[in-house]
């Protein structure tokens, strides 16, 4: 499968605001629509960002697309 992705220029990060305790933010690179291209993620980066899928919106705030520059 061929995409536009390209994570090593990826120029935004999807973020994630911790509720509780407030200040934790999660960043992964994504494009700028949010997308995350799953397979360039490290396993441990891999299974926080599928954590943060879950419980966005409870423990995490719906997340936001901003630039990395």
């Amino acid at each position: 499968m061929e995409t536009d992705f390209d994570p090593p220029l990826a120029r935004y990060a999807l973020c994630f605001q911790s509720r509780c305790p407030p200040g934790r933010l999660l960043r992964f690179p994504c494009d700028e629509r949010g997308r995350v291209e799953l397979d360039t993620l490290s396993e441990p980066d891999l299974r926080e960002y599928l954590y943060a899928r879950v419980v966005m919106g409870h423990e995490l705030a719906m997340p936001r697309v901003v630039s990395s520059s």
